[in-house]
């Protein structure tokens, strides 16, 4: 099924065009290609320092699991204080970080132990900046553009894991490992230097602003109830689950194809090549059809290319396969992504993107484990046909949670009248949980069609602060009906004001159809003797 392009869609360039884009995209490479050289750095060293396997897999460890730990803190950080700052904070905290490791290193002072808690330190900065990171990308370039600006980042990050192993290997050759640790170093100035020359619009906050508990909260509850990201989050988590064999197996694969490093660090370059080839077949493909169908096709050529690696035992062979993977892999990666931003409003947006990137992690930890494990026993070649089918049999999903083809106008709509608060009751903000009533008169004859309707609408409800719901009939008049919700403070009840978006106009311009005469609204507190 084709689809209307949207403006722009077909040009992978169009984002370079807003130059903080532009800059920070370029500086964005120089600090990958330094992180890449951080990560070979560090696995020499811990092998020149006599340190067992055991160590040398801890690095990886290291590495990933801040991902795990801190995703949800940190996107609900991204939401609720200024993300310039939040990435100046982050920037500034890995390269005290990178200082250190390289002082440490070139006085002679390393262990593997300390080279282990410097590693983390550095991916923990990483990781508490990335769901922020996400977000400001709606705030960079038009709703149009995130697609090709996502592709675009996506070429930067294989462009960089090309280069940055390379590089790290002349270089430490050359000038000895403290001297990769000073390259990283060096790079996040890049970084810093543009975020801290961007003038980010300030965001008008009417409503009290959140604790770092109740936003971690909220961005469950939000995800939980918004069946289009939930969606995304599902297809993503499943297609990682297979498709993790690829990564986890590919440097076994190569080592049995060429005894040494460069045969891997072809295919890995092929691998990169190939994501830049499929960034600009992906535009002129979103021109002509709908995300579903990329998607789906590129999850298909994946996971054929997952099961035909398993067949393949010369180089010759693999590279070029490699190259279609790559393509295939940024084709999948990059809607998604864009997909994830589209579908949450900016006041909830690093969350969501934490717990996308939770998934994400996750599925792929959790599979490499799982293919790995199947490779020991019925060896690799079976685990890679394996995955390989699995991976295409992800695309039956697309019959139960397809893929939206367009996203909603999240723009904040709050048309609600503030509460009125008489002035001798006196409400504290903490103070809950606040009970609001809206009685409806529905016009006769419309009755079915009003409750369906208000089912439809509860979700809204739910995902913007709710935690309880229900719609009553008045038995003494056929005509009433009285809805009920109840939100955990008072502080959360003026924050949901803001959530409504001009998606959610839709829903409610269609209960007017159905309703007599305006809606009568109550808010009521919960009030409690002090002696009890």
């Amino acid at each position: 099924m084709s689809k209307v392009a949207a403006p722009g869609s077909s040009s992978l360039w169009r984002p370079l065009r807003v130059s903080t884009f532009r800059d920070l995209l370029l500086a964005d490479f120089a600090s990958d290609v330094g992180t890449f050289m951080q990560n070979v750095g560090a696995a020499w060293l811990m092998v020149s320092l006599g340190a067992g396997p055991i160590y040398v897999a801890l690095t990886h460890t290291a590495s990933s699991l801040p991902y795990f730990l801190l995703a949800l803190p940190a996107g609900s950080a991204g939401d609720i204080v200024d993300r310039r700052k939040l990435i100046l904070l982050t920037e500034s905290w890995m390269t005290g970080v990178a200082l250190l490791l390289v002082v440490v290193t070139i006085a002679g002072f390393m262990s593997p132990w300390l080279l282990l808690v410097l590693t983390f330190a550095l991916s923990a900065g990483d990781a508490f900046e990335t769901p922020t990171w996400g977000a400001i990308l709606p705030e960079l370039v038009p709703k149009e553009d995130l697609a090709p600006a996502s592709a675009l980042n996506g070429i930067e990050f294989n462009l960089a894991r090309a280069v940055g192993p390379a590089l790290a290997g002349v270089v430490i050759a050359a000038a000895g490992v403290a001297t990769a640790f000073v390259a990283n170093f060096v790079s996040f100035f890049g970084v810093i230097l543009v975020v801290a020359r961007w003038k980010r619009p300030l965001r008008k906050q009417t409503a009290p602003p959140e604790t770092l508990t109740g936003a971690t909260v909220a961005a469950v509850r939000y995800v939980r109830h918004s069946p289009a990201i939930l969606t995304v989050v599902l297809r993503t988590g499943m297609v990682m689950f297979f498709s993790s064999a690829l990564f986890a197996l590919l440097p076994t694969v190569a080592r049995s194809v060429n005894r040494t490093a460069i045969g891997y660090g072809l295919l890995l370059g092929c691998f990169g090549a190939g994501a830049i080839v499929g960034a600009l077949i992906m535009q002129r493909a979103r021109s002509r059809w709908s995300t579903e169908v990329i998607v789906s096709a590129g999850v298909v050529i994946l996971g054929l290319v997952i099961a035909a690696t398993a067949g393949l035992y010369r180089l010759s062979t693999l590279a070029p396969v490699m190259l279609v993977a790559g393509a295939a892999w940024v084709t999948f990666i990059s809607l998604v992504n864009a997909l994830v931003q589209n579908l949450a409003p900016d006041w909830v947006r690093a969350r969501v993107l934490a717990i996308f990137i939770l998934v994400y992690q996750g599925s792929f930890a959790l599979g490499s484990v799982a293919w790995g494990a199947l490779a020991q026993r019925a060896g690799i070649r079976a685990a890679l046909v394996c995955a390989g089918i699995g991976t295409i049999g992800t695309v039956v999903l697309a019959f139960f949670a397809r893929l939206p083809d367009s996203t909603a106008d999240l723009t904040p709509w709050n048309h609600w009248r503030m509460p009125v608060v008489v002035r001798d009751v006196g409400v504290d903000l903490d103070q809950g949980p606040v009970l609001v009533t809206i009685k409806y008169s529905v016009i006769r004859g419309r009755e079915a069609e009003f409750v369906d309707a208000m089912h439809h609408y509860a979700r809204i409800r739910r995902r913007d602060g709710a935690y309880r719901w229900g719609i009553f009939r008045d038995t003494e008049a056929e005509d009433r009906y009285l809805e009920i919700f109840l939100v955990n403070s008072w502080a959360e009840h003026l924050r949901q004001h803001e959530r409504q978006t001009e998606a959610d106009r839709k829903l409610e311009l269609r209960l007017v159809d159905y309703v007599a005469g305006e809606p009568e609204v109550h808010h009521l507190i919960y009030t409690y003797s002090k002696e009890t």
